[in-house]
């Protein structure tokens, strides 16, 4: 294990699976102390504090559902509480409305507008919860999509627009905690094998046409994009602020 991070305490939010738990893992593999958010997986976020703590780290799952933003407080005093600091902000947690077209006359608002609330106004709430007790030098990543610069399908306009909106307000938490010298970045992946893709493309498993679009014939890892935010929230990276980092095997270029 690295010590990279040993004595950082870190909060991933929406960390009980897929990215987020490979976020926890990797952090804890530089010697993190991680807290994890989750909303109805109790059984799988106590599967990933225990593989935490079998790390050598400390670990806490903490119920949170961001779709509430008054929840946003609660739990980033808890993990203040618990770990007695803040060093690190993973603003994971997200949500994916089944694609529809604008004009379709069956379009789900409902699951729209919960998205714009749990993408945006969730991480917007936790940030501004945890940004005053969030350590002199810390970090804070927002985890984007390519969809927030690059709308790739039909049927997305609603949860790219959620990423992009994640974009402006990093950029402007950037300019507002850069004198305490806390980075705040964007880090946008393309497609990874999470439940989230399987809405989207149909499949966790990327068709072939999908793949020709990418330099990179394949799809993401998670730990490939986890290692990505290591790096954001480790010490060699106390110069990177304001930043869309795109991991997403040159789609797009």
């Amino acid at each position: 294990m690295s010590t990279m991070l040993k004595g950082k305490v870190a909060l991933v939010t929406g960390g009980s699976r897929g990215l987020g738990a490979a976020t926890a893992m990797a952090l804890a593999d530089q010697g993190a102390d991680v807290a994890i958010s989750y909303v109805a997986s109790a059984d799988m976020a106590e599967a990933v504090v225990e593989t935490l703590k079998a790390k050598g780290v400390r670990a806490l799952a903490i119920r949170s559902d961001q779709a509430d933003t008054a929840t946003a407080k609660p739990l980033v005093d808890t993990v203040a509480r618990h770990f007695g600091k803040l060093d690190i902000l993973v603003n994971n947690a997200a949500v994916v409305a089944k694609g529809q077209t604008v004009d379709d006359p069956s379009l789900d608002t409902v699951a729209l507008d919960r998205q714009w609330q749990i993408n945006v106004m969730g991480a917007v709430a936790t940030t501004r919860a945890a940004a005053p007790v969030l350590s002199d030098g810390g970090r804070i990543i927002f985890i984007g999509s390519l969809n927030g610069t690059l709308a790739l399908i039909p049927g997305v306009a609603d949860y790219a627009g959620t990423k992009a909106a994640l974009i402006g307000y990093a950029k402007g938490v950037a300019r507002d905690l850069g004198g305490r010298d806390i980075t705040v970045n964007v880090v946008q992946p393309g497609a990874m094998p999470t439940d989230m893709m399987a809405k989207v493309l149909g499949s966790t498993v990327a068709p072939d046409a999908f793949l020709d679009m990418h330099p990179i014939r394949r799809i993401a890892t998670l730990e490939e994009v986890a290692a990505l935010v290591g790096f954001l929230a480790g010490p060699n990276a106390g110069y990177i602020t304001g930043e869309v980092i795109t991991i997403a095997g040159g789609l797009g270029t």
